[in-house]
């Protein structure tokens, strides 16, 4: 059974908590001690029906709030598929938040409240989504039983959002419209009799008929986690490479290169939790034994010969900064790609971009926590990433602060 992980963002008050956790309950995901729990809550606020929001908004601030100010992983399960969602916050001030939640879905889900249409926020979560090129988006048009169930609305919802993101939309990416009630659950699991007028699939519908993407299309590379050398008398011979296949797929018999040193081999064995397997896809924890005794330090990477990503001792990237103090644009940090660590001085910040008009501020002094802009950077080591446009899943690296050892910022690799 695969697995499909799935980010959701909206404004303060567009519904995605009530919507996750209409999903939980509409798939059987939720038991009945917990139920029970969530309507005596419910009924502490006054509330006369069951508030499905507290199934995901699990932390005290959160709660007295009624926000979301943290990421919350929810997990659940149909007979189709597993899902992993990732129910990120919508506020300005937890942007990196939402980087770190969003990074590795596949799906985005962004509410939009009927009422309200598209706000700041809604710029920035699109942007975002686009920003980490996730290959599908849902765009839930929420609360439609406050506006009549009006298709006019809902048209000029979907027409307006269109025209916001047509600029920064990348290829390939599918964009869905859906409108529903995410608390009285209509076009979530089931259809809506009120809106008789759209025909398309729910929610689900559309969770259920989305392709993972395990990128086995993409480029082969493992970078190398550790080397395995049982100091046993029965191995005494055998060494090992570990680590986790980030894209593409590798097969005994293959080819490889190992990088950044350039040394050729081929892969003569490879085992994956113990067992013997003959390939392994994008996503997969292995052990390569090579046919050659090559020195293999942590942080090499394999790749094959005829598609090995080219060294990079400076490269330019889109940059989200996490941290209170500006990011400096003389700045020394530490590049973490993979398991590979680099020192690497920064050469200048671009750009800084406003994410709800688009428009790019030029050389600024410094990027400020939850900004995003443009930088470049001078490494004391070669790194071997690919652009984030060709390979996400090799394409990305956080920055660490040399002194503090914080993770300061999330880097997509540009060139």
């Amino acid at each position: 059974m695969d697995v499909l992980r799935i980010a959701t963002a909206g404004s303060v008050d567009d519904g995605k908590s009530t919507l996750i956790g209409r999903l939980l309950f509409e798939t059987q995901s939720v038991t009945q001690d917990k139920l029970e729990a969530i309507d005596a809550a419910s009924r502490r606020r006054g509330l006369d029906f069951r508030d499905l929001s507290l199934l995901t908004d699990g932390l005290i601030a959160e709660r007295e709030q009624g926000i979301t100010i943290d990421v919350a992983h929810v997990f659940f399960h149909t007979a189709r598929r597993k899902y992993i969602i990732a129910d990120t916050p919508g506020h300005f001030e937890y942007t990196r938040n939402m980087v770190t939640g969003a990074s590795k879905a596949e799906v985005s889900i962004i509410l939009v409240d009927a009422r309200n249409g598209l706000l700041e926020q809604t710029h920035r979560h699109y942007y975002i989504a686009a920003m980490l090129r996730i290959p599908v988006v849902i765009v839930c048009v929420n609360k439609m039983d406050l506006v009549g169930y009006s298709q006019a609305r809902f048209d000029e919802i979907v027409a307006q959002f269109q025209r916001a993101t047509e600029n920064i939309r990348p290829e390939g990416q599918r964009i869905h419209f859906v409108p529903m009630s995410s608390l009285l659950g209509e076009n979530v699991v089931g259809g809506s009799e009120n809106m008789p007028w759209y025909d398309g699939p729910s929610v689900l519908d559309l969770m259920e008929a989305c392709d993972a993407q395990y990128d086995a299309v993409l480029p082969a590379r493992l970078q190398v986690q550790t080397v395995i050398r049982p100091r046993t008398t029965e191995l005494h011979d055998y060494r090992a490479v570990a680590g986790r296949i980030a894209s593409g797929r590798f097969a005994v018999g293959d080819e490889v290169v190992v990088l950044p040193g350039g040394q050729l081999s081929r892969i003569a064995a490879m085992t994956r939790a113990g067992e013997p397997v003959d390939s392994a896809l994008a996503g997969a924890s292995v052990a390569a034994q090579l046919a050659d005794d090559i020195d293999i330090p942590r942080g090499a990477m394999l790749a094959k010969p005829a598609e090995a990503p080219s060294p990079k001792k400076e490269m330019r990237a889109r940059i989200c900064w996490f941290d209170q103090r500006p990011m400096n644009p003389n700045g020394v940090y530490f590049l973490q790609h993979g398991s590979h660590r680099v020192k690497a001085k920064t050469l200048g910040i671009h750009l800084v971009v406003d994410v709800v008009t688009l428009a790019e501020t030029p050389n600024p002094p410094h990027l400020l926590l939850n900004e995003i802009g443009e930088a470049s950077f001078k490494l004391a080591a070669p790194v071997m990433a690919d652009a984030y446009a060709d390979n996400p899943a090799n394409g990305s690296f956080i920055l660490i602060d040399e002194w503090t050892n914080n993770t300061v910022g999330v880097g997509l690799v540009m060139a």
